[in-house]
């Protein structure tokens, strides 16, 4: 994730250079952060699981959203654009805004080699605040790896891992299932010890 500025930049001033934007960008406390572009085994993945959660959606009252769908962390401070992320009954738009929602309920970030860190520590951290964040999941892109966090109901979060396709992931608060081979089909992985 390279970040786009030397100055500190208004949310104002984010939203409106966001609505001409070639890219998108993340907005952190005044810094604003270039995505990174997407590889086909990014898409392969961000596509699979939105396409897997949203078949198992079908009649119900959650839908998955892939990539473009802003999310706001906190009012003024961050927002972001995770690659999958799950809504659960009316969709609510921040205020005076009508493409960046404030209740998502599962979110899913595929890790890349210039993101990991961010989205495991500061964009975690921040995306805890969330009221209605239930699970986060962070999957890797060149190996079998997937990271479950999923928040206890005393609020700690606990983390599950995956290591195999043959592994299942269940998501328990949106009722769905996956296989880890479906999430990894059509990605070319690196093999062990390659980088």
């Amino acid at each position: 994730m390279l970040k786009t500025n030397e100055k500190y930049i208004s949310v104002e001033e984010y939203f409106t250079r966001e609505e001409t934007a070639e890219y998108r960008s993340e907005y952190c406390c005044g810094d604003v952060f270039a995505m990174a572009c997407g590889t086909p085994n990014h898409n392969s993945i961000t596509v699979n699981l939105a396409s897997i959660l949203n078949s198992q959606f079908r009649g119900g009252s959650c839908e998955a959203f892939a990539s473009d769908l802003r999310v706001q962390v906190g009012r003024d401070i961050h927002y972001t654009y995770p690659d999958v992320v799950v809504v659960c009954g009316e969709l609510i738009v921040s205020e005076g805004r009508s493409d960046t929602i404030v209740n998502p309920v599962v979110i899913v970030e595929v890790l890349s080699e210039s993101t990991k860190d961010y989205d495991r520590g500061t964009k975690f951290t921040a995306y805890r605040s969330i009221g209605t964040l239930t699970d986060y999941i962070l999957v890797d892109q060149d190996t079998v790896h997937i990271e479950y966090f999923a928040k206890e109901s005393d609020g700690t979060w606990r983390l599950r891992e995956y290591f195999s396709t043959e592994e299942v992931l269940a998501i328990k608060s949106i009722q769905v299932t996956a296989t880890i081979k479906a999430i990894y089909e059509r990605v070319i992985l690196t093999p062990k010890g390659e980088t």
